[in-house]
């Protein structure tokens, strides 16, 4: 079990996918941010949803993700939806 565990919003899954992109504590996941830490998600796994994006973000700011604000959630659906094919 990482410390990654400890983060809100972050299930086993997601922390073994943090986990194989390099990124393997709480301090790198902040220091890359949930955009790039999604992108890197993304290259591995094509499942990598909107909600994943919101929850990484969610953890980097210690807050469930439905409870980000609603200018960050716009943002971040924009972002998303610039990847989607």
């Amino acid at each position: 079990m990482s410390e990654l565990l400890k983060l809100i919003n972050i299930g086993k899954k997601v922390e073994e996918q943090l986990l194989q992109v390099g990124i393997d504590t709480p301090e790198k996941l902040k220091e890359i941010g949930s955009k790039q830490a999604w992108l890197k998600i993304k290259a591995i796994d094509s499942s990598a949803c909107y909600n994943r994006l919101c929850a990484l973000e969610g953890a980097i700011q210690g807050i469930k993700w439905h409870h980000l604000e609603e200018d960050i959630k716009q943002g971040l659906k924009e972002f998303y939806k610039s990847f989607r094919l």
